[in-house]
Formats: structure tokens, C-alpha cells, sequence
């Protein structure tokens, strides 16, 4: 899924269940950071704070907190990272199969992100919540597939069986497609890894999009190769309606986050919005032109209902510079005066509590994972 679920959706969601405005960002901000934390290490300078942190090298830091990596940056795909990072938060293994690679392959609530998900209700952590809430809104739309390169995601045939808001990188694999299907089968060979979703580009995080491919469902992967039709509009419905559920069950669990002057019933207004077909930014604004007429939000909240990817590195330290902070380890960083209760501090928290119940889960699933 992208911003426009794991941020908008979530938020809208969240907000016409009950929770308080300020509560329903912070559980739709942890959601969407979850594909954007890309720094794992940070050196920091000593201070007078008293926060949980490592010893790498003999010096202080903040490390492996990663929730994603960087497609364009090679180092960053190596074993530790695609386990750490995209198999614990965009892959969760459904734990179904006869070996391991059958394992592996992402499963619609998954028994391990039900049992994370079930341990998040035992917190009064909106963070954790919405760092569990993607992974689990992950697992619909990635259902099938694995984060790590395996067989699993060599796919055959995939195809758009509704228009496509192309973006530009897709425009151009588009071209290729209609100039010859050999040579688009030979691009995906070369250029498109059997990582992921990779060899179905990015229709499974198009809400509104009808798609199909070619996938070889034997234990053995040795070429017995069936369809499936995927609606993504079903699959997201699906989705959000549990993730309704859910979060209406953590506010009875944790009526302190409730606003008790909210009353909304329109819920398939929010369905509607959630399979819009359109461009990213196309559905992004409607979202908030929706929350702002719906009453969920009024205009000055801006600060809300809008997303700034580095707005909690910002808050947590005093020396943030975008530019500097854009790299997998960052050296030399000041905490900012209230460290502690910045959300940033509670993310990087909430990231090792919630890697610690992956690898438990999948363990008591009989999927063992070296880490």
C-alpha cells in the first residue's frame, strides 16, 4: 500500500472510530514512517539524557531501527536488511507450506502480525499500534508474495485488467510491454528481481486497480504455473474494515484516546474513497478535502491531516539537516532538550519491540528465521 492508505486511510479511519485528532496522527504517522525510516544507525553525542541505546564500536548510538531501505541504494539489500526490514514489516509470512521459502510467502493476517497485533492491545503505545497497523494492512495487499528474492515471486503474465494512473518509472516499463512481450519478459528478467512485488510493479499497491499473473504454486517450483485475478478494490475493503474493527476495540480497551464529541456512521463514504482511482497525490487530496468536509478535521489542522516525513526528526534533534540525515548511518547527532518524550524516541522504541515479537512468532510458528 502507499501513503495514500497507510497515511490518509489509516487517519480518516481512525478518526471517525473515535480517536481524539492528535492520538489518530500519531497512529496514522507511526503507520506511514514505516516506509520511510530508512536510517539504521545513529552516533550520538554524549548527553545528560537517560534513553535506551547501544554501544557500536565502543560508541553511543541508535541502532538497527530501520523499517525500509532505499531501492535505489544496492548496499542496502543484503540478508539482515530484507529480514529486519522488509519480511518484519511489509512481508509478514503467513507460515503456510511444506519448507521454508513456502513459509515466507506473505499471508492475509498473517497468525504472527494477529498475535503482534494482539499484544499491541496490552499497550497504551499509539505508536506500536500504528507501526502493527502497516504491517498488518501490508499483508492483504501483499499477499502471495515474499520479501525476501525468492522463487516465490517469479511471476509470469502479470497484467493490468483496468486502467492503470501510470507513474513514470511505469510509463516507461508500459512502452516496452507494448513494443513486443518477449522483450518486456526479458526486462523483468534482467532489471526486475524476483524480489517482493518487484515483477508485479506496483499493482498491488494501486487500491483500485484489477490485475492478474501467472504464479507457480508447487512446493517443489518446478513450472506447474496457475492464474490469478486479483481485485485490489475487494482486497482493500477487506482490509480497512477489519482495521475498523481493530481500532475500535483498542478505544474500549483505552477510552482515554476517545473523543467523546465525535459521532460518524458514514463509513462506506471512507470505503468509497479508499478505491479511488486516480494518481497518489489525486487521491491524497481527496482524502483531505473528505476529512475537512466530513468534519473529522477543519482547516486548521493542517498540521494533522498533512504528512512531513521528517517532521519527528526534526523535534527529537537539535542538529537535524535533511541532507545530512539522508544516509543509512548518521554521525554526530545532538538530542534535542526533550528527547525522551519525542515521538521519534517512542518509534525507534516501539520498532525493537515490535522486531523482537516478529522473530518470537515466527519461531512459535515453526518458521525459524537466522538472525
Amino acid at each position: 500500500m502507499n501513503r495514500d492508505a497507510h497515511f490518509y486511510a489509516v487517519l480518516a479511519f481512525c478518526r471517525a472510530c473515535g480517536f481524539k485528532k492528535e492520538s489518530a496522527h500519531i497512529i496514522a504517522y507511526a503507520s506511514q514512517l514505516v516506509d520511510d525510516a530508512k536510517i539504521n544507525l545513529i552516533y550520538f553525542k554524549k548527553s545528560g539524557h537517560n534513553v535506551e541505546h547501544e554501544l557500536v564500536d565502543n560508541r553511543l548510538a541508535f541502532f538497527n531501527m530501520a523499517t525500509c531501505h532505499s531501492y535505489f541504494r544496492i548496499k542496502t539489500f543484503n540478508y539482515e536488511a530484507l529480514i529486519n526490514n522488509t519480511c518484519a514489516f511489509h512481508f509478514v509470512p503467513g507460515c503456510k507450506g511444506e519448507n521454508f521459502t513456502q513459509k515466507l510467502r506473505c499471508g492475509e493476517e498473517s497468525p504472527v502480525i494477529l498475535d503482534i497485533l494482539s499484544d499491541a492491545f496490552h499497550e497504551r503505545d499509539l505508536i506500536k499500534l500504528g507501526i502493527v497497523l502497516h504491517a498488518y494492512a501490508d499483508t492483504f495487499a501483499h499477499q502471495g508474495f515474499s520479501g525476501l528474492v525468492s522463487k516465490v515471486n517469479d511471476i509470469k503474465s502479470c497484467e493490468a485488467q483496468s486502467k492503470v494512473s501510470w507513474g513514470l518509472i511505469d510509463r516507461s516499463i508500459n512502452f516496452v510491454k507494448q513494443l513486443n512481450q518477449d522483450r518486456f519478459e526479458t526486462y523483468f528478467d534482467h532489471f526486475r528481481p524476483a524480489y517482493g512485488h518487484c515483477q508485479a510493479m506496483d499493482y498491488p499497491d494501486l487500491p483500485y486497480l484489477k490485475w492478474s499473473y501467472d504464479y507457480d504454486y508447487s512446493d517443489e517450483f518446478n513450472g506447474s504455473y496457475e492464474n490469478v485475478e486479483i481485485d485490489n478494490k475487494e482486497r482493500y475493503q477487506r482490509a480497512f474494515r477489519s482495521i475498523k474493527r481493530h481500532v475500535e476495540q483498542y478505544l474500549t480497551q483505552h477510552p482515554q484516546f476517545l473523543d467523546q464529541n465525535l459521532k460518524f456512521k458514514n463509513f462506506e463514504l471512507l470505503m468509497n474513497a479508499l478505491t479511488l482511482e486516480g494518481t497518489d497525490q489525486q487521491r491524497e487530496s481527496n482524502w483531505q478535502r473528505l476529512m475537512i468536509e466530513q468534519g473529522l478535521f477543519t482547516k486548521t489542522d493542517s498540521c494533522l491531516f498533512s504528512y512531513e516525513e521528517d517532521q519527528w526528526l526534526k523535534e527529537a534533534f537539535s542538529n537535524y539537516d535533511r541532507k545530512r540525515f539522508d544516509n543509512r548511518t548518521v554521525e554526530g547527532v545532538q538530542l534535542a532538550s526533550d528527547f525522551r518524550n519525542s515521538n521519534w524516541y517512542g518509534f525507534y522504541r516501539a520498532v525493537k519491540w515490535y522486531k523482537k515479537k516478529f522473530f518470537q512468532y515466527c519461531s512459535n510458528y515453526r518458521l525459524s528465521i537466522p538472525n
